[in-house]
């Protein structure tokens, strides 16, 4: 039960991050665009967030975690927007290619972080010596229903932002499906001349939904740096593979929310499930972490051959088209 309850609650950490990136990204591309560069703002997200912290402790003998929390998650949201803002001009303003500016981001993004997390490191006097305490302990405090057994471990013990993602996803879905504006955005990204001939504005949905889906990724970037790795930075790339989990996770959920959070999870179980499971040798572990991808890869061809059975485009599922303007 003990290793049980320690697996389920990885993978509730573990897709948490990728939670996040995955949403800001279906927000990106229900606008229809299609944004590689989700890795990249969750590392813009992920330093942004622990250098205002960092910087605010350090200015007082006092720290409020409450100051310390707004403030992380403030330059964190920032930051990663102001990188969508990057791509939406590149992309839509000056109409460049969407996949090349993505993935041009992504490298953007995990250099610039590990450029300044190797500068903060150095500037707290060593890897490994970089105290956010205070506000790090702010993200991983958990609800008073913990402590009540094996149900409030499996449930209740995790931080604020595990909830608040589950609830981000919610509303994001009433919002698409339920709203007169995500009805609007979900019209631009499947036919942008047609939503432009309702008098639907095409540039400023597009604007709207990449920069605040690239701020919402960029919280995932947050999470993961002050929950999972507990206030410190490390140059192992583990925010970029996350990012890319998070774009397979939206192709998994078939770019709905809801479908996101379980989603999610499943990814964390799939790629924990090695370090429960005893007599593995390094190949065989390497194998499981790949059981994310193989599972979105069946998932495209399940839906692949729902779609040519039934002779229906991708619009039909409500998928949008990446078409860009020329």
């Amino acid at each position: 039960m003990t290793q049980f309850i320690s697996l389920f609650q990885a993978a509730i950490v573990f897709g948490t991050v990728i939670l996040f990136g995955a949403l800001g990204e279906i927000l990106t591309e229900r606008s229809g665009n299609l944004n590689l560069g989700v890795p990249g703002i969750m590392y813009l997200g992920g330093i942004a967030g622990l250098m205002g912290a960092f910087f605010y402790e350090a200015s007082t003998s006092t720290p409020s975690p409450v100051a310390g929390l707004l403030i992380s998650m403030l330059c964190a949201f920032l930051a990663a927007a102001a990188g969508g803002l990057i791509f939406s001009f590149l992309t839509i303003s000056l109409r460049a290619n969407q996949n090349v500016t993505g993935l041009t981001l992504t490298i953007f993004g995990g250099g610039v972080a590990n450029f300044f997390g190797g500068s903060l490191n150095k500037l707290a006097g060593g890897v490994g010596q970089i105290s956010v305490a205070v506000t790090s302990s702010a993200y991983r405090s958990s609800t008073p229903l913990a402590d009540f057994g094996s149900a409030g471990k499996l449930f209740f013990s995790y931080g604020f932002l595990a909830y608040a993602a589950i609830l981000i996803a919610v509303a994001l879905h009433i919002f698409m499906s339920r709203s007169r504006m995500g009805l609007n955005l979900r019209a631009v990204g499947e036919n942008p001349g047609t939503a432009d001939a309702a008098g639907i504005s095409v540039t400023r949905n597009k604007y709207l939904a990449t920069c605040l889906g690239a701020g919402l990724s960029g919280l995932g970037g947050l999470y993961y740096v002050m929950d999972y790795t507990k206030g410190t930075w490390a140059n192992d790339g583990g925010i970029e593979s996350l990012g890319w989990l998070a774009v397979a996770l939206v192709i998994f959920a078939t770019w709905k929310p809801i479908g996101a959070i379980w989603g999610s999870y499943l990814f964390g179980l799939l790629f924990w499930m090695y370090f429960y499971i005893p007599g593995l040798n390094r190949s065989s572990q390497e194998l499981f972490k790949m059981l994310p991808y193989l599972v979105t890869l069946a998932v495209l061809v399940v839906v692949s051959m729902r779609n040519r059975k039934e002779n229906q485009p991708p619009a039909s599922l409500g998928l949008p088209y990446f078409r860009e303007e020329r």
